[in-house]
Parts: C-alpha cells; structure tokens; sequence
C-alpha cells in the first residue's frame, strides 16, 4: 500500500482504516468536526500539538504523517534543502505564525521528531498540551517560553527541555522573529 503524499490525506487514511468516523475521531481527539475535516482537506495545517493528539488518538507517532520516503542512516538534512519540506500554519485557530521544518522526514524507525521552526513577531499564541517531551535550542531572536505559570526569556544558544503534558507557549520576544531547534518525543 502506497502512502498518501499529504497530511490531511494521510491522517484521513488512517482514520479510514480504523474504520472511524469523523465524529467518533472528533469526540476522541476533542477537536471540532469542521477542524478535522479542514485538516483532511489540507486547507489547514496542523500545529505540532494538534497532530499529536491526532497521532495519539489513531495510534501512530506523530512523525507517520510527516514521512514522505525512507533514508538510511545517518539522516542528513542540509541548512539549504531543508525549506523543500517546508510548512507553514495558515489558520489563527492553529497557531498562526509558525513556520516548520521537518528535520527527521525519511527516518521511519525514529522515537522523536526534530523540526526547524521560524517564529514570526505577530504568531498566534495558543497554549500546547499534550504527553511527551520537548527540547529546544533558540537559534536566533529571544524567545519566551510560557510553562506552568512562569515565563523564561532564552537568547540565541539558550534550550529548554520540559514535559509537554505542562501547558506550554513558545513565542517570538519583542518584534523580531525568531528561529529555534525543536525535538519532540510523544510517546504512542
């Protein structure tokens, strides 16, 4: 079986095979019908925590929606090929703002997900929840990280590793963009 090229169609196949319904997959993965079915129809892209629990709730890593092929190891990612697998958040209700970058696309036995992502000054701002860990290395810019209350401020060569069950918000600082390195692990 050939896997379908986009994420809205690839999650569709998934629920498909589950022989879910997209009311049933709404209830589960608490998310409005009129939300999956945008995503299944690509006209929105999902951010990172809302195809989390959309992986979580079909029972895949959330990396099975962003593979396009497979690559042998090591998985190399040049800094100019990597805007080829670039995409961009495109609803406010998803967070827009966004930019990413899939950095580990290809490396079908992974257990973590690594992104480049750009974040704009004006990105949308919606609190993240969901089980795992995050890890990340501001790049460029400062950035604010929002977690259990706190606010920490990070400078370029700053990280932070977290429990994202926590809810969390990662921004742009002042009215500069920003850039970071993200490692995501869910378990599944």
């Amino acid at each position: 079986m050939t896997t379908p090229a986009t994420i809205g169609s690839r999650i569709r196949s998934f629920r498909e095979r589950l022989e879910m319904s997209v009311t049933d997959f709404a209830k589960q993965t608490r998310f409005d019908e009129s939300l999956i079915n945008s995503i299944e129809a690509d006209e929105v892209y999902p951010s990172i925590g809302t195809l989390s629990r959309i992986a979580r709730a079909l029972g895949q890593r959330l990396g099975t929606f962003m593979d396009d092929q497979y690559k042998p190891d090591p998985l190399i990612v040049r800094a100019g090929s990597r805007q080829a697998g670039q995409t961009t958040h495109k609803a406010p209700a998803v967070a827009d703002g966004f930019s990413y970058s899939p950095l580990s696309r290809g490396k079908t036995d992974r257990h973590m997900d690594a992104f480049y992502i750009e974040i704009a000054p004006d990105a949308g701002e919606l609190l993240s929840s969901h089980e795992g860990e995050e890890f990340i290395v501001v790049i460029s810019g400062e950035v604010e990280l929002s977690y259990g209350g706190d606010t920490h401020l990070l400078g370029p060569g700053d990280s932070a590793h977290y429990n994202s069950i926590g809810r969390h918000l990662v921004k742009a600082h002042g009215d500069a963009p920003a850039t970071i390195y993200a490692v995501v692990f869910i378990p599944f």
